[in-house]
């Protein structure tokens, strides 16, 4: 799939609201091969997006681990340097 798709499971914070929405949002425009539907699938995309969303808080929640939370300073900045690494 994309690369730029990120973990939200695990963090401390959690996952707020608008981060799961945006993931739901991005998936959808994988899915649908576009970023914006015409006023015709407008609804179905919108609804689709919404589903998704609820589909994944309720898995984050429901989800369970022994690991300690991830910090997300420590993640952005070791994403940093993978990015560097790979393109210079």
């Amino acid at each position: 799939m994309c690369r730029n798709i990120k973990s939200l499971f695990n963090f401390d914070p959690p996952a707020t609201d608008v981060e799961l929405h945006d993931a739901a949002l991005q998936f959808v425009r994988k899915l649908a091969g576009t970023t914006r539907p015409s006023k015709r699938n407008e609804a179905a995309f919108d609804k689709a997006v919404m589903a998704i969303t609820l589909a994944a808080r309720e898995l984050i929640d429901s989800m369970e681990t022994s690991q300690p939370p991830k910090n997300r300073a420590e993640e952005a900045a070791k994403a940093r340097l993978r990015a560097a690494a790979r393109y210079g």
